[in-house]
């Protein structure tokens, strides 16, 4: 970072311009980049070429500095003339700005600074308990990591020391590991907040609740954890113990609660304890619960009927053997161009069943079913053809390796009829395609059923309801891919749930930033052969990568008597970054103005 001067004339008369420049890295090789122009600078035209600058001492008193290149002679007897060595003005302290800073933004738009505030900040500490929260979730938002990881690589590269007021050496990963414990009592008030402000910004509703489960492994035995416990691994990772989570959303995605439970907990079986944690946050309601085959039962299903519930759940496919003649007939509605439906309700009963048939689930289990049965006929031929040959006589074995064939094809094996006959020739073995089984199963193939007591709708509403279980999934995968949920490092039963709570408030994050970026939609150019712009809406990740290059600096001025005027700025946005900042409703600050012994503009002896 240089100043550059500029030589114009004008009626005859030379004039000198002079304007702060900063060397920039492009595509196209380095360019220098104007950061502000300084106007004139001559000793025809003293009053309009004297800058000032504000700058604060070491006692955090404000003086007004007026700057000047060393080799421009300075008015005499000015205390507050500073001449600037503009060769060794230089750029110090460069730091990432713009993820964290829409990080912090999201944060106090949910007014979870004040929320934390309340909660943990009652007994004094060197840094308020509030701000090292906010810390955690914002971690989580931009860059997560361990809280090792947080104190040795990511908190020192970014600007949060100034943007939340901590000092420099306060954050370490004990205090981190202290500010889990803090938090973690407060989950219930914390998921009652966050219910009310999404109400009052988004208008969201929580009459219809979609609930799902995941599993997220561990790092190490935790031998003093008894939650985590070996379990079906929807990591693939049976190989790791592991932890259960359930989370309760709305139809937008928008968080309600979720919990935690120990690793070999079966799905069904978690139903009445979330029944029972519902009622006790919220109280009783007439909610719509939405889940899938893996938590019904017809226990769980009486237990929401108990409690003046409604559901529309998913049916496990055994039962769809009571629709065969539903399933034959073409009495269907089309919702989508490769969805149909039909609604079928039974004489004796309060509940209503939805037939549903996907085109391209159609084909890719009559492929799946083309392909075992093809390899079930060639072993059964393989077998055939030893028997034949007379390699194997024993009847006992010739019935061992039928039943292994049988078992290395269960999807396939109820379509045929396989027999050992006794001939004059000897034993053989045949087979035949059962006609029957055949029609059936290619009557239902790309076809499931849901089942509900959710009188008001049709059946491509009540579809349409019940696909909005995907925002469940999608906010699992979030949690464990832009939130990196998994693995878990801690070994105490606390810090895997204070853990969880943390990847629960970067969700609150990332969740409120993709609902803006819908209501405000961002949309970059793309670049398009026919010349026309394509317009891409951006994801909260792209939309954090897009802020990511921001940064905060310290431009260095040295001066003549020895000291060095430090001026902490952000850099100059981008016009995209200006457009995404706009339309979320982010302004950002002219200057880090804020401690001056972590932010403000120095003037160092």
């Amino acid at each position: 970072m240089f100043l550059r001067p500029h030589a114009r004339k004008k009626d005859g008369k030379g004039h000198t311009y002079w304007s702060l420049v900063e060397t920039v890295r492009t595509a196209d090789g380095p360019r220098q980049k104007t950061l502000c122009y300084l106007g004139e600078m001559n000793s025809s035209a003293q009053a309009r070429w004297l800058r000032t600058v504000e700058v604060f001492n070491d006692q955090g008193e404000a003086q007004q500095l007026k700057l000047f290149p060393s080799h421009v002679e300075a008015p005499p007897d000015d205390p507050q003339v500073a001449r600037v060595l503009v060769k060794r003005v230089r750029l110090e302290r460069t730091r990432q700005f713009g993820a964290c800073y829409l990080g912090l933004q999201l944060w106090k738009r949910l007014q979870l600074d004040g929320f934390f505030e309340q909660a943990v900040d009652d007994d004094p500490a060197d840094v308020p308990w509030s701000r090292v929260a906010a810390l955690l979730a914002i971690n989580r938002l931009c860059a997560p990591g361990s809280e090792l990881a947080i104190e040795e690589r990511w908190y020192p590269s970014t600007a949060l020391d100034d943007l939340l007021a901590i000092e420099d050496g306060k954050i370490n990963d004990t205090r981190l590991y202290r500010c889990l414990d803090r938090i973690l009592p407060h989950k219930t008030k914390l998921e009652r907040h966050l219910k009310q402000r999404y109400g009052e910004l988004f208008d969201a509703e929580f009459d219809v609740l979609l609930y799902d489960l995941t599993s997220t492994y561990v790092e190490g035995a935790a031998e003093r954890n008894p939650m985590i416990r070996r379990g079906y691994s929807r990591d693939h990772r049976p190989d790791c113990e592991q932890m259960v989570i359930a989370l309760i959303v709305n139809s937008e995605g928008f968080p309600f609660s979720y919990e935690t439970f120990d690793g070999n907990r079966a799905d069904v079986s978690t139903m009445e304890t979330i029944l029972r944690m519902v009622e006790r946050k919220y109280g009783k309601a007439r909610r719509i619960w939405v889940f899938d085959r893996g938590i019904v039962s017809e226990e769980n299903l009486e237990a929401i009927r108990k409690r003046g519930g409604q559901y529309l759940v998913g049916t496990p496919r055994s039962q769809m053997k009571r629709f065969e003649a539903e399933l034959l007939k073409d009495d269907w509605t089309q919702v989508r161009p490769e969805v149909e439906v039909k609604q079928v309700a039974l004489p004796q009963g309060e509940e209503t069943y939805i037939l549903c048939r996907t085109a391209g689930r159609k084909e890719k289990e009559k492929a799946i079913r083309k392909r075992f049965s093809t390899r079930m006929e060639e072993a059964l031929k393989g077998l055939e053809k030893t028997i034949v040959a007379g390699r194997l006589k024993d009847r006992h074995k010739m019935e061992r390796r039928l039943g292994k064939i049988q078992a290395r094809h269960p999807s396939v094996n109820d379509l045929y009829e396989v027999s050992l006959r006794d001939t004059a020739e000897g034993v053989r073995l045949s087979w035949q395609m059962k006609d029957d089984r055949k029609t059936w199963r290619e009557s239902r193939e790309g076809a499931y059923l849901l089942r509900t007591n959710v009188r008001a709708g049709t059946a491509e509403e009540l579809w349409s309801q019940y696909m909005q279980l995907t925002e469940a999934q999608a906010s699992f995968r979030a949690l464990k891919s832009e939130l990196s949920i998994r693995p878990l490092f801690h070994q105490l039963e606390p810090r895997v749930k204070a853990h969880v709570m943390v990847a629960f408030l970067g969700y609150a994050l990332w969740v409120t930033l993709k609902h803006l970026l819908k209501r405000r939609p961002a949309i970059l150019p793309q670049p398009s052969t026919s010349g026309v712009e394509n317009a891409q809406p951006l994801s909260p990740m792209k939309a954090l990568a897009l802020l990511s290059t921001l940064q905060s600096a310290d431009i260095v001025l040295p001066t003549t008597d020895g000291r060095e005027i430090r001026l902490r700025r952000i850099t100059e946005p981008t016009a995209e970054q200006k457009s995404l900042l706009h339309q979320l409703g982010i302004s950002l600050p002219e200057r880090l103005d804020f401690h001056p012994k972590c932010s403000a503009d120095l003037a160092i002896a």
